[in-house]
């Protein structure tokens, strides 16, 4: 069934377990997401980035809103990053029922006067609302923080952007950064940092940037033919301390697209002369189901729906 954000997430904040949001680009993205969530008995939600509409379009949230509404368990369609007033009006006009405005890049009083503004239109439409305080480094699409610009989360200040805004879920910056390189070894995650904010505030928390890059994806990845740096990804174990302290909404999109060129790059590498994208696309959600189950138990949504 087709819901919005704060339906899957206020029960996940207050049962203290994670809901993945994964963002998709295509048909086998966005069924590998919804039969592995019915397969489990888990809530989640499908993300579009602007990048994603601008590529796939209402066809892409027709498929998405449509497989969702059919779905045994509760999907919310959710506008990630949206850069703008008007983006995030475009997403609710095609129908998502969560949408982000993202202002973190302006100041703390120019970034509260824009949210608010979204969650005014929203939440007049039934629209519920994720925004975000502090900066993430790393690349997403249209999204590139350098580390040194990059800033974690004030909690006094999460308590009055909250207030200020009436924004839904807040994301926040807590060490998490976006695409495959995270940093060496295993990245550093400020747990106090959430549970202090945890503490302050009730409304559910978001941590951005959360792909685990595992280790056997990018192994298969490079066996196939695949290039790629060190990358290292968000720790399991420090994820499920995350959701007990407040983070209920997880982002998550390297690890589907590495999955993906995985299963790609594995059927062209053992025939290069198949050329039916069945078999060919076919394997790639194979491959996005299998993260994506380790995801769900990871976060704890697994019989939640």
């Amino acid at each position: 069934m087709l819901v919005t954000g704060s339906d899957i997430l206020v029960p996940a904040r207050a049962g203290q377990y994670g809901v993945a949001s994964f963002n998709s680009n295509n048909m086998e993205i966005t069924q590998a997401i919804i039969h592995t969530a019915e397969k489990l008995r888990s809530p989640v939600m499908v993300q579009m980035s602007e990048g994603a509409i601008k590529y796939g379009g209402q066809d892409l949230a027709n498929i998405i809103k449509d497989m969702a509404n059919r779905a045994s368990v509760p999907v919310a369609l959710h506008l990630d990053h949206g850069s703008s007033y008007a983006s995030a009006l475009n997403a609710i006009r095609m129908g998502f029922t969560s949408v982000m405005i993202d202002a973190s890049h302006h100041s703390f009083e120019d970034n509260a006067a824009e949210t608010k503004r979204v969650v005014e239109a929203a939440h007049a439409m039934g629209i519920t609302v994720e925004s975000e305080l502090g900066r993430l480094g790393g690349i997403e699409e249209h999204i590139v923080v350098d580390e040194k610009d990059a800033f974690l989360t004030d909690p006094d200040e999460a308590v009055r952007f909250i207030e200020l805004t009436g924004t839904d879920y807040l994301a926040i910056a807590i060490g998490t950064s976006h695409g495959a390189f995270k940093g060496k070894g295993r990245p550093y995650i400020d747990q106090a940092r959430i549970a202090k904010i945890g503490e302050m505030t009730s409304i559910p928390l978001v941590a951005h940037g959360s792909s685990g890059v595992p280790a056997e994806i990018v192994q298969r990845f490079r066996g196939a033919g695949g290039e790629i740096g060190e990358a290292a990804g968000i720790d399991d174990d420090d994820l499920r301390e995350a959701c007990q302290h407040g983070i209920a909404k997880v982002n998550v999109d390297t690890d589907l697209r590495l999955a993906s060129t995985v299963g790609i790059r594995e059927v062209l590498f053992a025939n290069p002369k198949e050329f039916d994208p069945r078999k060919i696309l076919g394997a790639a959600r194979d491959v996005m189901a299998q993260v994506i189950e380790h995801k769900l138990r990871v976060l704890g949504s697994v019989g939640k729906a």
